[in-house]
């Protein structure tokens, strides 16, 4: 009497699941191996991923990455895998559309002012502290001696000579450092 049981099948399918799990670790201990020889570069800010997400209705640490084909269609990669194609030119416009009306977070608030400040730094000569970006102020010096505190607040970019006082408000970074009365520095 033959006599088939079904534990033989549980077996070659419990091998099939343990070569599956294994094969995926493997694949999961290159793809760590290669990140750490040669490190990608995420080419998306955070921005980047907002507006995306926004455009295509996901949440924007779902996307991995996006490219262009041909010039004519924009491809939309996602972390959990799959792939949305777009047209070019829409998805240009929609961008566009986004990007006007997508508030600025406090993270690239501070990283935009700072770099207006630093820009302002150089043309009088300048140089600033450590910034607090919780209230985005810092002191600036100039040869080692104290100028002034400038920082950036609801109604724009402030200064004051002293620590306590009134604060002189201008619409630029230069603009306030100039009501601190620095000149500009003047290449030798």
């Amino acid at each position: 009497m033959t006599y088939i049981t079904h534990t033989q099948q549980a077996i070659l399918s419990s091998s099939r699941d343990e070569q599956a799990i294994a094969q995926a670790e493997l694949y999961n201990h290159l793809e760590t191996q290669a990140e750490a020889v040669a490190p990608t570069q995420d080419p998306l800010t955070s921005r980047d991923r907002r507006i995306i997400g926004e455009i295509i209705q996901v949440k924007p640490e779902s996307i991995r990455t996006i490219w262009i084909e041909s010039g004519i269609t924009v491809w939309v990669q996602l972390v959990g895998g799959g792939r949305l194609p777009f047209d070019r030119n829409w998805f240009a416009k929609r961008v566009a559309e986004v990007k006007a009306t997508l508030p600025e977070t406090p993270r690239e608030r501070n990283q935009r002012l700072e770099t207006e400040l630093k820009e302002a730094c150089t043309v009088f000569g300048l140089y600033h502290g450590e910034i607090d970006y919780l209230v985005f102020s810092t002191k600036v010096y100039r040869n080692g001696h104290l100028v002034g505190f400038i920082g950036w607040d609801e109604e724009g970019w402030y200064a004051r000579p002293r620590q306590y006082g009134l604060n002189r408000v201008a619409a630029s970074a230069e603009q306030v450092i100039a009501l601190l009365g620095v000149r500009a520095a003047v290449a030798a």
